[in-house]
């Protein structure tokens, strides 16, 4: 089977462009592209001029099974995805109970594989229950399908059992995956500390317990020469560290959530807790000192951290209430408005949501690249919308982009050639 897409705005994050021309897809894969005279296909798909980008790689997707099946399910998941034109889901541990076992790992693969119509990658707990105290069995956990190792949003808090994990991982080949936070100080934060947390009377915690957070892990990987990924820096104090260990030839990279380049911490101002996430919003200083750091290269990937909620874990005090957000289907269009603010570019912003994820976990996706697998997105970067909540394939309804004006709209969503959401 061939199908040409014709009349596309081209979007190469691996060298950068943004052109008119075609696509051509062979057997579920990429057999060229060009800019001249396009050839024939069975298939003829005229784009309109609309965005053709490689499709997002998403990692730290938390779907809900086992355990919270109300909150979210492989089928709600991967329908989201698609809508949103994510082409590969990089599944969270953090479920009931925890997938720290070959067994638990495979339940969610069949599971996945069954219910998603878009690729599904599950990661694995690095420490038994997630609980820090005696690290799971990475070598199986990787034969059975495990792409990286993480305990989430619980840092492991003895550094001996961190560093004994990050020494088996790096003889396995095996990429962790951390959450750069001081535990001690974070606890119970929500809000970052400063003038607007005290006069809002919320717990709060300072941006420097993400640094020591990253400072201790980037000494354990300079000890144990493991490759580490830092889930979400969201701080300007991080990135020095973060700089620094990369000129050090460190085998780290490191994320940022959609939700801290587009938010800051005035957006909690009327308690709605919709914008409680982890870790917390910061101040606008720190957003656009991430943006540059994407701009840069020096943060490497962005993300969504779908975290999904329902009701009653979100109508409950500020403080009480649940952290964490949805944003499978807000990812494209929240992370085009660094686009329509000039603030990267579309190729730059691929390279984060898509070259760059793929990388990292050794995948052939996320490239308009010849013999790469034909994952991609067509999308019109300036149709504008107004979110509603309700209408998200979702399950939980949990997003701070609630009633917001936004543009882009995801136009069709292909895997492997074929569509698994088209825009009616």
């Amino acid at each position: 089977m061939s199908t040409l897409f014709s009349n596309a705005r081209i979007i190469n994050p691996t060298d950068g462009t943004d052109a008119a021309g075609w696509l051509l897809v062979q057997d579920g894969v990429i057999a060229a592209t060009g800019q001249d005279a396009p050839p024939t296909a069975e298939t003829v798909i005229d784009c309109g001029g609309k965005c053709l980008a490689p499709g997002i790689v998403d990692i730290g997707v938390k779907v809900c099974e086992p355990g919270e099946r109300h909150k979210e399910s492989y089928k709600t998941a991967g329908a989201a995805a698609a809508a949103g034109g994510v082409t590969t889901m990089v599944t969270r541990p953090d479920t009931l109970p925890a997938i720290d076992t070959p067994e638990v790992l495979e339940f969610v693969e069949r599971r996945a594989n069954e219910a998603a119509p878009v690729n599904v990658l599950p990661m694995a707990a690095l420490t038994k229950g997630r609980e820090g105290r005696e690290m799971t069995e990475i070598g199986f956990l990787m034969d059975a399908g495990a792409v990286a190792f993480t305990d989430c949003d619980h840092v492991v808090r003895d550094t001996k059992v961190l560093s004994r994990a990050l020494t088996y991982a790096r003889s396995c080949g095996a990429l962790v995956i951390a959450h750069p936070q001081e535990p001690t100080l974070s606890a119970g934060a929500a809000a970052t500390s400063g003038k607007f947390a005290a006069l809002r009377g919320l717990p709060s915690v300072s941006p420097m317990a993400e640094r020591m957070g990253l400072d201790r892990d980037i000494a354990l990987v300079e000890m144990t020469g493991a490759k580490y990924h830092a889930d979400q820096i969201t701080t300007a104090r991080a990135l020095p560290a973060l700089q620094r260990a990369k000129a050090n030839g460190l085998d780290i990279t490191a994320g940022t959530s959609i939700h801290h380049l587009t938010l800051n911490e005035l957006d909690v101002a009327d308690y709605r807790t919709f914008f409680k996430i982890k870790p917390p919003l910061r101040a606008e200083d720190d957003r656009v000192a991430l943006i540059e750091a994407v701009k840069s290269g020096l943060i490497d990937v962005i993300s969504s951290m779908h975290t999904p909620q329902d009701e009653e874990s979100k109508r409950l005090p500020f403080e009480e209430a649940a952290s964490g957000a949805v944003a499978l289907e807000t990812l494209l269009p929240a992370a085009l408005r660094l686009y329509q603010n000039q603030q990267l570019t579309l190729p730059e912003l691929f390279r984060a949501l898509s070259l760059n994820p793929a990388n990292r976990l050794g995948l052939a996706s996320g490239r308009i690249a010849e013999g790469a697998p034909a994952d991609l997105v067509l999308f019109d970067p300036d149709a504008p919308f107004v979110l509603d909540r309700f209408k998200l394939r979702s399950k939980s309804k949990n997003t701070p982009f609630d009633g917001a004006r936004m543009q882009g709209k995801v136009l069709a969503t292909y895997v492997a050639g074929e569509a698994v959401y088209r825009r009616d």
